[in-house]
């Protein structure tokens, strides 16, 4: 309508508005758009069609994940009663790169022994976060967001709050030993467990890291013969 009516000021202000606002909008929503491009990243069309015909392989990573998880749970047990503080990180569908660069790169089978080294008190790598990745431990020493919820508790450290704070911004789960009580808490979703006995832990992990997993490629793996039907029936 500016340009009609040959409103060359407002045209004026309209251009350079535009072309600023849309620099404005990258900087200020920059953690939405990382997340939202991440969340783009969750397809697994051409993983499914790379593993088509593998069916060993499913049952290989699902004991990969479970004796993970087993080692997870002995490291947790035994620095908990020596009071070892501890974060664990498990990355599922969002990736934690920009985290993991923050630390030093382990790229090492998942092991209760590694885990304990790597938090033994007074060592080079016991500060900061272990980031598990693909049953593999990706980094150490990986130090997360805080969250900067008014609602924790005043009584949980870094630890806790850093747990919590990057539960809340990915789909991550974070294993927490408390270095003060030797309690084993959970962070998933922004929520934090806290005091989770074994059989607990065991249960969320395998629910979170091996049955939805699971189910997630079943319907992966649905939804595209279906398309794969749909769009050969229409070629036909």
């Amino acid at each position: 309508v500016a340009a009609l009516l040959h409103l060359n000021t407002i045209m004026w202000i309209l251009t350079n508005t535009i072309s600023v606002g849309i620099i404005a909008v990258i900087v200020v929503f920059q953690p939405e758009l990382r997340k939202a491009l991440e969340e783009l990243g969750k397809g697994k069309a051409f993983f499914f069609f790379s593993n088509l015909g593998k069916t060993d392989s499913d049952g290989n990573d699902e004991k990969i994940a479970n004796r993970t998880i087993d080692e997870i749970l002995k490291a947790a047990d035994k620095m908990a009663a020596v009071k070892t503080g501890a974060l664990i990180l498990l990355e599922q569908d969002v990736p934690l790169g920009d985290l993991e660069r923050t630390g030093i790169p382990i790229d090492a089978i998942v092991s209760s022994q590694l885990l304990i080294n790597i938090f033994e008190h007074n060592t080079p790598l016991h500060d900061g976060a272990v980031i598990i990745r693909n049953n593999r431990v990706a980094a150490a020493t990986c130090f997360l967001p805080l969250t900067e919820s008014n609602d924790i508790s005043m009584e949980l450290g870094t630890r806790h709050r850093a747990a919590i704070g990057i539960s809340k911004e990915s789909d991550a789960i974070a294993v927490v030993v408390s270095e003060e009580t030797g309690k084993v808490s959970i962070a998933k979703d922004g929520t934090l467990i806290a005091d989770v006995r074994e059989e607990a832990l065991k249960k969320i992990l395998i629910k979170n890291l091996i049955i939805k997993r699971k189910l997630e490629d079943a319907k992966t793996r649905a939804e595209i013969i279906k398309k794969h039907k749909v769009e050969k029936s229409e070629n036909k």
